[in-house]
């Protein structure tokens, strides 16, 4: 997806996202987030596009971060988002900026990977407020699922092998990584070639997957985020069951 498209998806969740704060109770828990209320999940929301803002505008990430968050809640969340998108606009999306994912240290990491935030917590918005969840557009819900597989399970599994390994239910796969997982999202598919301490994962399906997960892109994209999400899986369940839980370990 190009930034101007990623841009455009960002603006209409945040609008849909405001929308369900403003008419939910701020006491209603959040289906898609056990622990959390409506006020809860707007007070993270608002204090990722400050936290983001800030890193964007000082080049380092804020130590000690205290953001200040008084005020009327959706006020507070306009001035985060506003502040958020003003740094967007002053910046080429291929500009310098620190992010975690050391491939990819610009401004366009922070468009997409804000785009991607927001959606998620959108849908957690609408589920919060009770009201129908908004369909995710296709080719943001593919995109989604690339990042969550490239820069959320390749690359955390590759900064944290230990903890990869030591992974809750262990692992399936042998240390050779030979053997594949297919996620298929829509047109879309990937290979993921996990091991005890790494996952390989290349853009394209194989024959005879140990597991294929399928469906409508954005059914896909709300599996691997643990929203839910009407997949179909081909192959061992325990390998599907497999994938999730190493999802679950590199999104939390």
């Amino acid at each position: 997806m190009n930034n101007n498209r990623l841009l455009e998806c960002l603006a209409a969740d945040y609008s849909l996202l405001r929308k369900a704060a403003a008419a939910g109770d701020p006491a209603a828990p959040v289906p898609s987030c056990p622990g959390w209320s409506a006020a809860d999940l707007l007070t993270h929301i608002t204090a990722v596009y400050m936290h983001k803002t800030v890193t964007m505008r000082t080049g380092s990430y804020p130590d000690p971060w205290d953001p200040d968050l008084s005020g009327e809640p959706l006020a507070v969340l306009d001035a985060a988002y506003g502040a958020l998108t003003a740094e967007f606009a002053a910046r080429p999306a291929d500009s310098p900026a620190l992010t975690w994912y050391e491939p990819d240290q610009s401004v366009g990491f922070w468009i997409r990977r804000m785009a991607h935030e927001s959606v998620i917590h959108r849908v957690d918005a609408e589920l919060a407020a009770g009201l129908p969840v908004t369909p995710i557009p296709a080719d943001l819900a593919a995109d989604g699922v690339d990042e969550v597989l490239t820069a959320f399970l390749a690359y955390e599994a590759a900064q944290s092998p230990e903890e990869f390994a030591a992974m809750e239910g262990g692992h399936l796969a042998g240390p050779e990584g030979e053997e594949a997982i297919v996620v298929r999202a829509g047109e879309r598919e990937w290979t993921v070639r996990p091991s005890p301490t790494s996952v390989r994962i290349s853009e394209g399906g194989v024959e005879a997957p140990r597991a294929l997960v399928a469906g409508e892109p954005a059914e896909v994209l709300l599996w691997m985020w643990g929203r839910g999400g009407g997949v179909e899986v081909a192959g061992d369940p325990a390998w599907a069951a497999y994938l999730r839980r190493m999802l679950v370990l590199v999104t939390r």
